[in-house]
C-alpha cells in the first residue's frame, strides 16, 4: 500500500517528454479513434510543456529512433531551444546514461512523465526512475498507447508505486494559489488549455 503522496512541488519537479514523435501519434496504421486519442494526448503534453516553461520547471526531451519516428513535435521542441532532445536507444530512459545524467544533473527529485507509449517507454522509464528512488508522477491524460495497452500500462505502473495525476490537477498543484493560477494558466504564452480549467 502506498504511503502519503504530498502535492507535487514545482520547485522540485522536472518534466520529461518521452518520444513525442510523429511515428507514435501520426495515425498511420492507427484506427481513427486511437489517432484522435493520440493527438489529444499530444495537445495536453504540449500545453503542459508550455506551463512548465512559464514556471521555470526544467524539461528533458527524449526521442526513439528519430530516423524512423521523426523529431520531437515541433511546438514542444521550439519551447526549449537550449535543451535538445536526447536519443533513447533503450525503451526505459534509465538505460541511457546521457539521459539519466541530464535528469540527475537538475537536482530535482520529482520526475513528471508525459509521452508515448504508455505501456512500453513511459512504463519502463517510470519504473526505472522509481527504482532509483525518485518520485515519479505520470500524467495519465498526456500519455498514450493504442487500444487496451494504455490502461494496461497505467495499471503496470501503479502496481509498482508510480503516481498518476492529470494535466489539470498537476497544473493547479504547480501553481497552488488562485492568483498564480490565473496569472500562469491564462498567460497568452501558455495558450488555451485543451480542456476546461
Amino acid at each position: 500500500m502506498l504511503g502519503p503522496m504530498p502535492l507535487v512541488d514545482r520547485a522540485d519537479s522536472l518534466l520529461v517528454v518521452i518520444d513525442a514523435q510523429e511515428g507514435f501519434y501520426g495515425g498511420d496504421g492507427l484506427p481513427a479513434s486511437d489517432g484522435d486519442r493520440a493527438r489529444e494526448a499530444l495537445a495536453r503534453m504540449t500545453w503542459l510543456a508550455r506551463v512548465a516553461r512559464r514556471l521555470g520547471v526544467p524539461v528533458v526531451l527524449t526521442e526513439e529512433d528519430p530516423e524512423r519516428n521523426g523529431d520531437t513535435f515541433a511546438p514542444i521542441a521550439r519551447l526549449f531551444p537550449d535543451a535538445p532532445a536526447l536519443v533513447k536507444p533503450t525503451f526505459g530512459l534509465t538505460g541511457t546514461p546521457e539521459i539519466l545524467e541530464r535528469i540527475e544533473s537538475t537536482g530535482r527529485t520529482t520526475t513528471v512523465l508525459v509521452g508515448f507509449e504508455t505501456d512500453v517507454c513511459v512504463a519502463q522509464s517510470a519504473i526505472g526512475l522509481n527504482d532509483r528512488g525518485l518520485r515519479v508522477v505520470v500524467v495519465e491524460d498526456a500519455v498514450f498507447s493504442p487500444g487496451e495497452m494504455h490502461a494496461r500500462g497505467l495499471a503496470r505502473m501503479t502496481a509498482e508505486g508510480v503516481e498518476l495525476n492529470h494535466c489539470k490537477g498537476l497544473a493547479y498543484e504547480w501553481t497552488r494559489t488562485l492568483g498564480e493560477s490565473r496569472s500562469v494558466l491564462h498567460d497568452p504564452e501558455v495558450g488555451e488549455a485543451p480542456f476546461r480549467l
